[in-house]
């Protein structure tokens, strides 16, 4: 492995979510594989990516109070569709792993979707670019 390619630090075969889907749906899937963003597929087609965050920040409608049940109906109810990132940014699996690092930083993004054509076959998140940072200046000693 040389390391300073996409591929060589992406997490392959990533997990994934329908845009019709409830948010709910996400939430959990999310934490039960802790991780923190879901490429959103239709059909074989990446149309979107949903982040923790993104659930988090959703707002239960005006006149809503806090209320768990209310909250949770809420979830339910409302599809990733409602507020994925349409068409996110992606990159290549052949790209340059400075190329990812340097797009996330200029667009303050977490993770990017890795293609193969039109083929989603990865992702990769601030981690992995910081785990290889990590792994390559151990490797120069």
């Amino acid at each position: 492995m040389s390391g300073k390619f996409v591929c060589d630090w992406m997490f392959r075969d990533p997990i994934t979510i329908s845009s019709n889907k409830p948010l709910r749906d996400a939430y959990w899937l999310m934490l039960e594989n802790k991780i923190r963003r879901l490429p959103v597929m239709d059909g074989n087609q990446l149309v979107g990516i949903v982040t923790l965050e993104d659930i988090r920040r959703t707002e239960p409608p005006t006149g809503i109070g806090l209320d768990l049940v209310r909250i949770t109906d809420m979830l339910s109810r409302m599809s990733i569709r409602q507020i994925m990132t349409e068409n996110p940014m992606t990159i290549a699996m052949d790209a340059p792993l400075i190329e990812a690092a340097e797009m996330m930083l200029e667009h303050e993004i977490g993770a990017l979707p890795v293609m193969e054509g039109n083929q989603l076959v990865g992702i990769i998140t601030e981690s992995d670019i910081f785990r290889a940072f990590v792994t390559l200046e151990e490797m120069k000693d």
